[in-house]
């Protein structure tokens, strides 16, 4: 039994290893207004932009962008425009920097700042992955500054008391690798 155990191991090592090395090349360890910087995993963002239904239309409001994966794959993927919204200045040269190597500096744009003090009347959707004493704070601004039809992805925490219009559970291989609990939970909010 062990062995087969040992052998099990080495032979997902390899497809493991891609992954890590990705995990952990830009988490920080600086917290950030009450929560770490931890990067949304690419299964992630593409389950969060397909739930919002992204479109060419859409442009999408990333709040607390990290390196601006969310918004740049918005773009490159289904030609939306995006914003994206973060407090340290070192993510947002990242994002800027990673929005010109994928070819869309020209949909997107990333600004270093606080996102309660961001005007989100622009915005078609909104990407969230903060943590609920932030959403809660969030909430009202939300409320008031989106258009009716306007569709929030929030990754992990639900917007309370928000009515939920879908919920989206799986497992995230990437956050396994990056030693969180690969169950991830999607909620889908439409502006009414």
């Amino acid at each position: 039994m062990r062995r087969r155990n040992l052998l099990r191991a080495a032979l997902a090592a390899p497809l493991a290893l891609p992954l890590l090395a990705r995990a952990q090349q830009p988490i920080s360890n600086v917290v950030i207004d009450g929560g770490p910087y931890v990067p949304t995993p690419d299964t992630v963002v593409e389950r969060m932009l397909e739930l919002a239904a992204v479109g060419a239309q859409d442009t999408v409001y990333d709040l607390g962008s990290g390196d601006g994966r969310l918004v740049i794959e918005a773009a490159r993927r289904y030609g939306a425009r995006g914003v994206g919204v973060e407090r340290e200045a070192r993510l947002v040269d990242m994002a800027r920097a990673a929005a010109a190597s994928a070819r869309v500096a020209h949909r997107v744009s990333f600004q270093q700042g606080d996102l309660f003090d961001t005007d989100l009347r622009g915005a078609t959707v909104v990407t969230l992955y903060l943590l609920p004493h932030l959403l809660e704070r969030l909430v009202p601004k939300l409320r008031a500054e989106l258009a009716a039809g306007a569709r929030i992805v929030s990754h992990d925490y639900p917007l309370v008391p928000w009515p939920l219009e879908r919920t989206l559970e799986f497992d995230s291989p990437e956050k396994a690798a990056m030693m969180l609990m690969p169950q991830t939970q999607l909620f889908l909010y439409v502006v009414r």
